[in-house]
């Protein structure tokens, strides 16, 4: 009879277990349901010497929404693939690429407010958190107001040791680098499509990673606020 309540018992625990990991695991994907970005254009009517040329850093922004299509084209120029072989839009010591970007939406056509990840493998969004982040962000910014006025901003951040495992201290410096080239892209792309933005480095740290929910490996490294051009 004891053996009977006892396997009973085990069984009623297993079942609620089981239960309880279904609705976890339902609750997990929320959100989580890939956006597929417009296929990016590789040709424009601006040369990239005119490009260089007009690149500016902009601060102040028209109240007015972008369009999915310039999200998908910014994030393209940042870490988008070029290739078969996977090799992306900014070079990479190692094609080791450590560089995570997110897009922070706060007024942006046909995507909702909120926190995505950018997947260059297949050139998708996935949705961290939902609603407008960028006044918490802003005030992780010192309150630098272009943070907030931007209809959407770029956040890089980077995962050093998928280079310094390779090449050791030496490989934090690889990771500036690389940065740098997906930054400027940014810049150069926001110039082709009559945009506006500016790279930001002072920020707290650690405000910004809980407000991104950024693993613990990630470290921020830069800001960009992407707006129409006043």
């Amino acid at each position: 009879m004891i053996k009977k309540i006892f396997l009973i018992t085990i069984t009623i625990v297993v079942i609620s277990l089981l239960v309880i990991l279904s609705v976890t695991g339902n609750e997990s994907k929320l959100g989580d349901e890939p956006i597929k970005l417009p296929e990016p254009k590789y040709v424009s009517k601006i040369s990239i010497e005119e490009s260089i040329l007009k690149r500016r850093s902009i601060r102040d922004y028209k109240d007015q929404p972008l369009t999915l299509a310039e999200i998908s084209q910014l994030l393209w120029a940042a870490q988008g693939i070029t290739g078969p072989m996977g090799l992306r839009t900014a070079p990479s010591a190692g094609a080791l690429y450590p560089l995570e970007i997110y897009i922070v939406a706060g007024d942006v056509k046909d995507l909702a407010d909120g926190i995505y990840r950018y997947i260059p493998q297949r050139h998708e969004l996935i949705c961290i958190r939902k609603g407008d982040r960028r006044s918490e962000l802003s005030a992780a910014a010192l309150r630098q107001p272009w943070v907030k006025n931007g209809a959407a901003v770029i956040v890089f951040s980077a995962v050093f040791e998928r280079t310094t495992k390779k090449y050791g201290e030496r490989g934090i410096r690889y990771v500036y680098i690389e940065t740098g080239s997906a930054v400027q892209n940014v810049y150069l792309q926001a110039v082709s499509l009559n945009l506006g933005t500016v790279a930001v480095g002072a920020f707290a740290d650690e405000e910004v990673k809980r407000i991104l929910n950024m693993r613990t490996e990630e470290h921020p490294i830069c800001i960009m606020p992407v707006g129409r051009v006043k």
